[in-house]
Formats: C-alpha cells, sequence, structure tokens
C-alpha cells in the first residue's frame, strides 16, 4: 500500500510541474503586448496572475532570458554566489540555499523569511514550487536535466560560478530587483577601494609570495590565478602569483612537499567543519607538522585563518570587498 500512495504522490508532482513548465513556457515564447486588447484581457485577472502574464527579457552573459514584469518572489537555488549577492543588495529571497540543514550564519541578514529549498546540490522541487516564484537563480554547474526540472517552475538563470562574472552576477540581480544603482555603487566602491589598498601597500611586498589554500577532507588546495580569492590578489593588487598556482588547471590538491616548494611569505587559510567532517583536526594537525613549521609565512607569523567567512565563495562582490579589507591589514601590518 506505500508503494502505491508513493507512486501516486510522484505522479501528482510530475503532473504539476508539466503544468507549471507549460505555463512558463508559453510566457517565455510571448513577445511584449502592442495593441489594446493584451490591456483588457489583462484587467480580468488578479494582479498577481497580471503581473505574471507581462513579461520583460534581461540579457545575461550574452543570452536572453524572459521573466515576469515584477520579480519580487526570488528563489536562490544552488548559487551561493547569488546569495552572497543578496548580501550586498540586502534581497531577501522567498526560498535559499541551507548548509547542513540550516542557514549559515553568514547569510542571517537575509534568510530571516526566507524558506529552506535544500542543499546546494540537492534541491527540494516540491518545496521551490511550493513557493511559487517568479525567478529561479540556479547555478552554472547544475547538469541540464536539473535545468530543465526548475525551467518547468520558473525561469531559471544558470548563476555563473566563474570568478571573473562577479559584475555580471551582481548586476543581473540588481536588475531582477531594481537595484541597479545599489549594484553600480557596490562596483564602483570595490574598484576604488583597490587603488587605496595599492597605495596603502606600496612596494613592500612587491617580490613576496602570497598564497591562498583551502583545506578540504584534510588535503591542502590551492587554485588558478582566475579562481576562488586568487584575482583579489593577482589581477587587483598586482601581486605575482606563484608558478603553481599559475599552471594549476582547477581546484587541485598538493602534498606537503610541493607546498614547502612553493614557500609562501604570506600564507591565507581557509578551512571550515563543513569540509573536513571526516578530519575535524586536519588545521591543528597541519601546524604541528614539523615541515610545515620550516615555511616562511609560518616561522615568520604571516599566517592568516579565516579572514573572512569560510564559506565564502572568493569570487564574488561580497567576497572580494571583504577579502580586499583583510588582506590589506594584514599584508600592510609588517
Amino acid at each position: 500500500m506505500k508503494k502505491i500512495y508513493l507512486g501516486l504522490s510522484i505522479a501528482a508532482l510530475t503532473l504539476v510541474l508539466t503544468a507549471c513548465g507549460g505555463g512558463k513556457e508559453a510566457a517565455n515564447n510571448k513577445t511584449a503586448p502592442t495593441t489594446a486588447p493584451a490591456t483588457t484581457a489583462t484587467a480580468e485577472k488578479p494582479a498577481d496572475e497580471a503581473n505574471k502574464a507581462e513579461t520583460r527579457t534581461i540579457k545575461y552573459l550574452d543570452k536572453e532570458y524572459t521573466v515576469p514584469s515584477k520579480t519580487e518572489r526570488i528563489a536562490i537555488v544552488g548559487s551561493m554566489e547569488s546569495m552572497e549577492d543578496s548580501l550586498v543588495l540586502n534581497v531577501k529571497p522567498v526560498g535559499a540555499i541551507s548548509v547542513g540543514g540550516k542557514f549559515p550564519e553568514m547569510f542571517a541578514p537575509i534568510t530571516g523569511e526566507a524558506i529552506s529549498i535544500g542543499e546546494k546540490i540537492q534541491p527540494n522541487l516540491e518545496t521551490i514550487l511550493s513557493l511559487k516564484p517568479d525567478v529561479i537563480l540556479g547555478s552554472s554547474k547544475f547538469p541540464p536535466e536539473m535545468a530543465e526540472k526548475l525551467n518547468k517552475i520558473a525561469p531559471t538563470f544558470p548563476v555563473s560560478h566563474i570568478s571573473t562574472n562577479w559584475e555580471a552576477n551582481l548586476q543581473l540581480l540588481g536588475e531582477l530587483t531594481g537595484k541597479q544603482a545599489e549594484a553600480e555603487k557596490a562596483l564602483n566602491e570595490y574598484k576604488s577601494g583597490i587603488e587605496t589598498a595599492k597605495a596603502k601597500l606600496g612596494d613592500g611586498i612587491k617580490d613576496k609570495k602570497v598564497l591562498v589554500i583551502r583545506l578540504r577532507q584534510g588535503n591542502i588546495n590551492i587554485y588558478p590565478e582566475k579562481v576562488f580569492f586568487n584575482p583579489a590578489l593577482y589581477a587587483d593588487l598586482g601581486l605575482t602569483a606563484p608558478e603553481e598556482v599559475k599552471a594549476a588547471k582547477a581546484q587541485e590538491i598538493i602534498s606537503m612537499e610541493k607546498f614547502t616548494q612553493i614557500n609562501p611569505d604570506y600564507l591565507f587559510i581557509q578551512f571550515s567543519p563543513d569540509e573536513n567532517k571526516d578530519k575535524p583536526n586536519a588545521l591543528e594537525d597541519l601546524q604541528s607538522n614539523p615541515i610545515w613549521k620550516s615555511v616562511n609565512a609560518v616561522k615568520n607569523g604571516n599566517v592568516y585563518v579565516n579572514v573572512v567567512d569560510p564559506l565564502a565563495q572568493g569570487g564574488t562582490a561580497w567576497s572580494k570587498a571583504q577579502f580586499l579589507k583583510a588582506a590589506v591589514e594584514k599584508l600592510s601590518a609588517k
């Protein structure tokens, strides 16, 4: 009997998603109304339905998306980048990503009234559907089948996880929420902050090796020059990336031997217990390792742990601003 009920439940959800998808796809194929009869038809509908019947086009990363004229109900599904952008613009989504079954403390300012849609890579479609979102901010990491399911619920943007698209991501959220001015202000403030930071640092660390690592499952990870927090150091501040960072093609686990060969003068470590559940003492074990203690940054007291929240994505307006401020403070202290 339980199997019968489960089958009926799944079938029911599928029918709802399909029906919803048909409506959304039809809306997405509509062009802007140009005749009077369209206005008359809208007047006969409830206000919320009328708003969804009217559409607008938004261009994001060279692709156009058709969305309702008013996108007040935003669900963030899979895109931690959009969670951080929401902090910058003070956008409160109706649905947001949870981590380990709860909203991380860093997102408290925007998740007070939000409903959890599930984890980053395990969204709950039934919950998302119940929220009746106007638009969904998904992730470019999603497989095509997940993107298709989300698009049946509401127009879905595959928000980029690539650091170099951080400005476009913030501008997208600004356009969806009518906060374009706030987005541009945040971007301009960061850019002016870079010049201030460069002036403060001067040539003091010009020839020094500065490295950011992330501990995951007890392993030391480095990132390519244009990934994680690296753009803030090497592109924005103009520091020289170590050769090992330049050679990295993606997140790369390195051995202790390779780490000592890099031999950084300044070291920033990001460590989250959520990413090291099987090795909760990984950081302490690393710090007590005699080989670790031979590195210049360790010997000279230039190691900094979690200067920003360890869950920060690195390549977003919020991450970059927070990291730039903290990094400059540490790098200019000596």
